[in-house]
């Protein structure tokens, strides 16, 4: 990350009065990394409101008669909790 570079948590100080959660995924995919990644955050997004934010924490994949075969991509999600009344 470059000097003065923001990471999306950190975006604006008007954020600070919010609190996430954050959980682990594995989104996969035989097209590649970011494949893998957008079926990961299209899945997560269908029980999960208020994604806001992801980092990729591993990539691996499985090798087939030398090749690439599949994808896996490890991912925390962020995601805003609810103002309470």
């Amino acid at each position: 990350m470059t000097q003065g570079t923001r990471l999306p948590w950190e975006r604006s100080t008007r954020m600070s009065n919010h609190t996430y959660r954050v959980t682990e995924v594995v989104g996969t995919s035989p097209d590649g990394v970011d494949q893998a990644v957008r079926n990961a955050i299209t899945r997560a997004s269908q029980t999960l409101r208020r994604l806001d934010w992801f980092e990729v924490t591993q990539v691996r994949g499985q090798i087939e008669d030398g090749q690439v075969a599949h994808w896996q991509v490890g991912l925390k999600l962020g995601f805003r909790l609810e103002e309470s009344d």
